[in-house]
């Protein structure tokens, strides 16, 4: 089994539901508190072993590598005033890995976007994570997803699974399968967003996934499906049928940081974990709660 070293990042999408926020500032730069979404997972595959970031962006979204490249003016700013904690903060942002990107002409969904990636990727089995899903947890998620892939077979695909309510089956990709043990579940088969009286199970995947090369090859013959896009899941359906699924359950709590209220859940969590900030934080909450009780 290769080690996982390269991460694709499909962010090319428009973040209609940040609108108008999202008109000119990609969404997965919207701020939770001081760092933007994609740096809290970049950090997360970084800390995970990934090496290699691979963006597949689209018009309009060179900002999103721009924030991963160094700024001498600013660094020299930054150090002729003293400031060199921040200093420090920025430079990690540029070191964590080797960030390249590829542009995705159209956007087709995300099975499209993974396929796009595919000559910066090479022949080697890699992770995706998805840009709008931030996930607290000790252990990084795509870490946990990584010790599950290393025991699977050879050229075997790695997902990740939360469970949700029949109401949400139609939001997701939903699995169905047999449970390996609490933590595992070998996939016979998915769809992607079925109507919530036909979906499977309540075992949805979410966004970290770890994928063998092959799957360009069988992206790259499927043809569009729901919402008229290449569904990522539905090549993942393939190697379902084929025995070469593993979903796994993660510990982590996960946010769905591509509309409003899940970027400001995210960044409440956020500052509840910092220290430095809880007790201002405590402040503002009790504040907001007699706010809501006075205006009923």
């Amino acid at each position: 089994m290769r080690t996982v070293t390269t991460a694709v990042l499909p962010v090319a999408g428009r973040g209609t539901r940040l609108l108008p926020a999202s008109k000119s500032v990609p969404k997965e730069l919207l701020p939770l508190l001081d760092r933007p979404c994609i740096d809290y997972i970049v950090a997360e595959a970084a800390a995970a072993g990934i090496e290699r970031i691979v963006l597949v962006t689209s018009r309009g979204k060179d900002a999103l590598a721009d924030f991963f490249d160094r700024s001498p003016s600013l660094e020299a700013h930054l150090t002729a005033t003293g400031k060199h904690a921040l200093l420090e903060r920025v430079l990690e942002v540029c070191e964590r890995a080797e960030v390249v990107t590829v542009r995705q002409q159209e956007t087709l969904g995300l099975g499209h976007a993974v396929w796009c990636a595919r000559a910066a990727v090479g022949d080697e089995p890699f992770a995706v994570l998805l840009g709008d899903e931030v996930i607290f947890s000790q252990t990084p998620a795509l870490g946990q997803l990584l010790s599950v892939h290393a025991q699977a077979p050879a050229g075997s695909a790695a997902v990740a699974l939360m469970e949700v309510s029949y109401a949400e089956t139609c939001r997701y990709g939903i699995c169905d399968g047999q449970w390996l043990d609490a933590q595992r579940m070998q996939i016979r088969a998915m769809v992607e967003k079925p109507d919530p009286d036909q979906a499977p199970s309540r075992q949805a995947i979410v966004g970290r996934y770890v994928l063998p090369p092959d799957i360009f090859d069988i992206l790259g013959q499927t043809r569009p499906g729901a919402g008229g896009e290449i569904q990522l899941t539905d090549a993942l359906a393939v190697l379902a049928g084929q025995g070469r699924v593993i979903g796994a359950r993660f510990e982590g709590e996960r946010h769905d940081t591509g509309n409003a209220l899940g970027l400001l859940r995210a960044a409440m969590h956020a500052a509840a974990m910092r220290p430095e900030l809880r007790r201002d934080f405590q402040v503002i909450l009790a504040e907001l709660s007699a706010l809501l009780t006075e205006q009923g």
